[in-house]
């Protein structure tokens, strides 16, 4: 299906209008008037790009105030910004590749933070028995916060069961949770505090719920410093600098549209009738139904929702995306939807 302008709540297919479920702007910015005003009053003042490397001498202070705001905002003692949020998790990878031994992944770790033989965490149900061995060394985890298909953050608790022989890196990738999760959508980074890691790191995109292309990494300050000092990131070209003052200037638009985002999330709670066919959890904006034909169902009702093959090993993900934007009315037919088809 092709479209000719940003797909929001209301799409327009072949002259026909469709509710859009789908797609990654959690909390509805790339439309939001307010949020738009605020970058176009900085492409004016930024410039449309700035290809010069960070490093260089001259020195913009927009980098310096997004990343303070996402510092903060995340609960990090220091964050670094970068083109994509790919860019950011293969730079990761390159600068914890050096310091581990061995790297371990989590079930579905997105390919932006995958290491060449890296072994699975589980195997089976069970942990991997190389992580209980008695070989002294340096590893690195690797997953996402909330992995594909999922509607709850990852547990990981069971980082508790590795003896200290193994010295931890934790790597996690904060695409679908930042904005999301956590207290004014800061994410899980700061609520993990777990005694056996010596070192936690968190990378996201912030194309999805924050609404302007770019990637972040964020850690401890002296990590965020060797980053900013590594090669790829020297010879690289920065995030966009009107993005990333925009990012400090919307703080209060981000505040206002993650309330919006849990009030049509406690919405849904309160109407739709629960079933395992449909997979949901009220902190989190993805429903994944399990419902023969639901597709042709949605098609019928002028509902569009996700719908591809996310890698070749796996099925067919179909994915109903909540956003703040969505109206009650737009939550109503598709709670109605669900309600009238799980059974």
């Amino acid at each position: 299906m092709k479209v000719n302008q940003f797909p929001d709540r209301i799409i327009e297919i072949e002259n026909e209008e469709y509710l859009y479920f789908g797609g990654t702007a959690y909390l509805g910015l790339p439309t939001h008037p307010e949020f738009q005003k605020l970058l176009i009053k900085n492409i004016l003042q930024w410039g449309t790009a700035y290809g010069s490397s960070r490093s260089a001498n001259i020195q913009l202070t927009a980098y310096e105030n997004g990343e303070r705001f996402l510092a903060n905002y995340i609960k990090a003692d220091a964050a670094l910004t970068l083109s994509s949020g790919m860019l950011a998790g293969k730079l990761v990878i390159e600068a914890v590749t050096p310091q581990t031994d061995c790297f371990f992944h989590f079930p579905d770790t997105h390919t932006a933070i995958k290491a060449v033989n890296s072994l699975p965490f589980f195997i089976g149900n069970e942990l991997n028995p190389r992580l209980l061995d008695t070989t002294v060394e340096k590893i690195t985890i690797l997953t996402d916060a909330v992995p594909s298909f999922h509607v709850e953050p990852i547990n990981l608790s069971i980082l508790n069961s590795i003896p200290s022989n193994k010295e931890i890196t934790l790597v996690i990738d904060e695409s679908h949770s930042l904005g999301i999760l956590g207290t004014n959508g800061c994410g899980i980074f700061s609520n993990i505090d777990l005694p056996n890691i010596k070192r936690k790191i968190m990378l996201s995109s912030l194309g999805k719920a924050f609404g302007l292309t770019g990637g972040v990494i964020a850690s401890d300050s002296e990590f965020i410093n060797q980053m900013a000092a590594h090669d790829t990131f020297v010879s690289s070209a920065g995030m966009n600098a009107a993005f990333v003052q925009t990012m400090a200037d919307a703080s209060v638009i981000y505040l206002q549209q993650h309330q919006k985002l849990k009030d049509n999330l406690k919405y849904i709670e309160a109407h739709l009738i629960k079933n395992k066919v449909v997979r949901f959890d009220p902190d989190y904006p993805l429903l994944y139904p399990e419902i023969e034909g639901i597709n042709e169902i949605f098609t019928a009702n002028k509902i569009i929702v996700t719908n591809f093959k996310y890698t070749t090993d796996t099925k067919d993900l179909n994915r109903i995306v909540i956003t703040a934007n969505h109206k009650k009315e737009d939550l109503d037919k598709i709670i109605h939807i669900l309600n009238q088809n799980q059974f």
